[in-house]
């Protein structure tokens, strides 16, 4: 039986909208749902997928489930435990890269890591041992004293997801790692990410690029207007001989055309 280790069941999460975003958004609504009733389980070792266009909602649930922002309702275990009881335990088992870490221009990939290793109460040998490695298979070490902010855009994304895994956390977290990145960083990345699964790390994936899905899921799942509408093992999805990007569009007009009726 395959071992479960992140489990979110009936999560929802809305925002109050002020009245010169009611104004642009041309509406009166007082509230908006970012995410309604989402439920979906993760497990150990392999690679989900959450594949969805901006506004989703999938940045919203990869950070309620790192912690950062609390659900409106609904819950999310870790390991059979709820998060909200065991947020220490979360931070420590957890790695999140998110587009919203700003690295310091002024700092080096050097020291940003040693910095980040001790917030994790990692001893100097520690560090040393975890930033050797990282460096070496993301090509960080010929920059390793290069301020971030003479680093390349690529260069930047790699040392955000060195430190976001400097504390070797069993479960990943990464929205839009590939986002904007040319074609070679993108390839370097998502070869990384599969060594990652081989290291037996269970990571969860936020993304609207379909290549992504295509070259990294064991599942996929597909968010529309904050709902989780269509998951599926992505061997069904080859077996069937189907697209992701066809299957994404299906679904996204029905949910569009089942809001309009």
């Amino acid at each position: 039986m395959e071992e479960i280790v992140l489990e979110i069941e009936d999560l929802s999460k809305t925002y109050k909208v002020t009245k010169k975003q009611q104004k642009v958004m041309n509406t009166t609504k007082r509230e908006i749902k970012a995410v309604e009733n989402l439920s979906f389980k993760l497990y150990k070792g392999e690679i989900f997928c959450l594949l969805g266009n901006n506004g989703a909602g999938k940045t919203t649930t990869l950070r309620m489930i790192s912690t950062l922002i609390e659900p409106r309702s609904g819950t999310i275990k870790m390991n059979g435990n709820l998060i909200e009881e065991n947020k220490n335990l979360v931070k420590e088992k957890i790695g999140f890269l998110t587009t919203e870490l700003k690295l310091d221009d002024f700092f080096t990939p050097n020291y940003l890591f040693d910095f980040f290793g001790k917030m994790y109460h990692m001893n100097k040998e520690e560090i040393s041992k975890r930033k050797e490695k990282l460096f070496n298979i993301l090509g960080i070490d010929r920059f390793a004293e290069v301020k971030i902010k003479k680093l390349s855009t690529g260069m930047r994304q790699k040392v955000s997801i060195a430190i976001s895994l400097v504390h070797n956390p069993e479960i990943i977290i990464f929205d839009e790692p590939t986002n904007g990145l040319d074609i070679v960083t993108t390839r370097e990345i998502v070869v990384f990410l599969k060594t990652l699964k081989e290291e037996g790390k269970t990571i969860l994936i936020s993304t609207h690029i379909f290549d992504v899905v295509d070259k990294l899921a064991d599942r996929v799942g597909i968010m529309v207007n904050g709902k989780l509408v269509y998951c599926e093992n992505y061997r069904e999805i080859v077996r069937e001989n189907r697209l992701i990007e066809d299957i994404f569009f299906e679904v996204f007009e029905e949910e569009k055309n089942r809001i309009l009726r």
